[in-house]
């Protein structure tokens, strides 16, 4: 796992593979890491809490967990507190103000639970994962089990990302090759976009435009998706040699978004250039799982 952008920096951690980085609301140069050993088929997983400082890139806190763990996401209301979700299924809510964990585990899901996030609507604190059982659920933290189960999607869900201008609406991309608003108030899907003829494994929405969502997908390309219209996509960003595994858009510009694949390589693109395609990153030695952007430093990836 590396770091790129300002004063970037490298930190190696044998035997652990980064599938999820998350930078902290709160604390600039703050990343939670969610890691397995052996690729998440087998071994245990370890979240582990990284900063940047004048040295470099320092390990403040390591948790472990029995099996693999696949994405991670800060609280919105506790500089302190992470959730992250696991091949077996569960939730585990941690605080990095202690050395023991976890504080409390959902175990729901029937299989891999492969995506979590925590809503940014002020007032309601809301989290959404997704599991390769097909389902997505919603969750209040101080409610020691789910508030909704949604049900739609024909295939494993690998990515659920909230809206970060609607409340209580978020996004879900999966292997059926759809695209999937929901809206919790609703159990059933508001839309459906069938985004890719392929699996689609991850989806971000634009931070400046409420109708703008992107994907990536298994067959190598970007979409964007406006909500409005969804009969074709609004830009395709090809340059990707395998799956893109994770994409972003940015906090500080509007057309600007980051992506990583399989292919070794993380991408920034502005998607309103003729020529798209602004850099190439090519120092990984290993699938590229997780990125993520910093909300504090405009250059930090």
């Amino acid at each position: 796992m590396g770091t790129a952008g300002c004063g970037g920096g490298t930190l190696r951690l044998p035997g652990l593979h980064g599938y999820a980085a998350e930078f902290s609301p709160y604390w600039p140069g703050r990343v939670a890491c969610a890691t397995a050993q052996y690729y998440g088929i087998a071994g245990c997983g370890t979240l582990v809490v990284l900063e940047q400082n004048e040295v470099g890139i320092v390990l403040l806190r390591s948790f472990d967990w029995n099996d693999g763990l696949f994405d991670v996401t800060w609280s919105e209301n506790n500089e302190h507190v992470l959730i992250t979700s696991s091949g077996d299924g569960s939730l585990q809510i941690w605080d990095t103000a202690k050395t023991k964990g976890p504080l409390q585990v959902y175990k729901e899901h029937t299989q891999e639970a492969y995506s979590v996030d925590w809503s940014q609507t002020r007032g309601e604190q809301l989290v959404v994962s997704g599991s390769w059982d097909r389902t997505a659920k919603l969750w209040d933290p101080a409610v020691g089990k789910s508030l909704c189960t949604f049900k739609g999607h024909e295939g494993v869900i690998y990515s659920t990302i909230w809206s970060p201008h609607i409340p209580g609406c978020f996004a879900s991309a999966s292997g059926d090759q759809t695209l999937r608003v929901w809206d919790v108030k609703a159990p059933r899907v508001k839309l459906v976009i069938p985004a890719h003829q392929a699996e689609i494994l991850s989806c971000d929405w634009c931070k400046y435009d409420e109708n703008l969502l992107v994907t990536g997908a298994v067959d190598c390309s970007l979409k964007g998706w406006d909500l409005r219209n969804i009969r074709q996509p609004v830009f395709v960003l090809l340059g990707h040699t395998y799956a893109i595994r994770r994409v972003k858009f940015s906090p500080f510009h509007a057309t600007l978004l980051a992506s990583c694949s399989y292919d070794f390589t993380v991408r920034f693109w502005d998607f309103s250039k003729p020529n798209p395609l602004l850099e190439t990153i090519e120092h990984h030695t290993e699938f590229t799982c997780g990125l993520d952007l910093s909300l504090h430093n405009c250059g930090q990836v």
